[in-house]
């Protein structure tokens, strides 16, 4: 794989960020920023509160939650969770910082904090499973392997425990920081014109659907840019692969190929092979003709393989 050097290159070729389009918009002042409260559509769901997520309940049966990704809004998962609302308790996450819902942390840590709240969200339910997209699906993994008592099961979708192997077999953590470094200043910079020109041009090699992209789009313009910086500059730099080895929780790591101005097939089984090589039991999926949003491409067979994994 080649190495890339130019900021928005690099970070189009990263499909891993779910919505990844130097978004910005609305920037929320800590004086704006309200504790956010758990909104349920059943009686009883379990009372939360916190300011770095939060969360729509729906349906009744076993737990699932449902993370977006970066810069993306819960309603990324809204079709998937109506249905599996049928036969399940469905725990839709939006995070603090995207899609319109208040940040008000500046510039302080995003991922471990989001992770550390979905942990003690997890804890108020029956060891759910969880399915994260993209950063979300960081998000998932990080969280079963430091409290893998408060989770069942994962699904990642389109999503890598190292995200700057997209930059190659050889990638590091140091490495990567000069590129998320370049990425977080793009967003900050840019002007807000400049921002939608670039989230239009990503919305098309993130998405195969033409219908789903404004929406894309707008949830990114939407985000505040201080959060959306310290994301893409945590995520290019977190690596979860270290603790692979020692986990215990199913995981299912699903993954988009598409021959059209996507991943090729053959690449794609390559890096999520590789890069998951060491997760003991780990079920790999590709999903062909689909991009990095699979729920929007691809959403009928995600929705098999989501059934078959809650079943598994």
């Amino acid at each position: 794989m080649t190495r890339i050097s130019a900021p928005a290159r690099t970070l189009r070729a990263f499909a891993l960020a779910a919505a990844v389009s130097w978004a910005a918009g609305n920037i929320f002042s800590p004086a704006q920023a309200a504790t956010v409260e758990a909104a349920s559509t059943q009686a009883g769901a379990p009372a939360f509160a916190s300011d770095r997520l939060s969360v729509e309940v729906m349906g009744q049966g076993p737990d699932v939650v449902l993370i977006p990704g970066f810069a993306s809004s819960r309603e990324v998962w809204r079709p998937m969770a109506e249905r599996l609302a049928a036969t399940h308790r469905v725990h839709l996450v939006q995070l603090a910082g995207f899609a319109g819902e208040p940040w008000s942390h500046g510039d302080g840590a995003f991922v471990q904090p989001a992770v550390d709240e979905l942990a003690r969200y997890a804890a108020t339910l029956n060891r759910p499973a969880v399915i994260g997209h993209s950063m979300g699906g960081l998000a998932g993994l990080m969280l079963a392997q430091q409290h893998p008592e408060a989770v069942g099961r994962v699904m990642s979708v389109d999503s890598l425990p190292f995200f700057s192997a997209m930059f190659g077999p050889t990638a590091t953590v140091e490495g990567a920081k000069p590129f998320a470094d370049q990425a977080a200043a793009s967003i900050l910079g840019a002007d807000e014109a400049g921002f939608r020109r670039q989230q239009d041009q990503t919305a098309v090699g993130l998405m195969k659907t033409e219908a789903a992209r404004p929406a894309m789009v707008d949830w990114s313009m939407a985000s505040d840019r201080h959060a959306m910086a310290t994301a893409i500059r945590e995520v290019m730099t977190t690596d979860a692969r270290p603790g692979l080895a020692a986990m215990t929780t199913p995981v299912w790591a699903v993954y988009a190929a598409d021959a059209d101005g996507g991943a090729p097939a053959a690449m794609a089984d390559t890096v999520w092979g590789r890069e998951y090589a060491a997760l003991p039991g780990v079920k790999l999926v590709r999903v062909d003709d689909s991009r990095h949003f699979i729920m929007n491409d691809q959403p009928e067979r995600l929705g098999v393989l989501v059934d078959e994994f809650l079943a598994d």
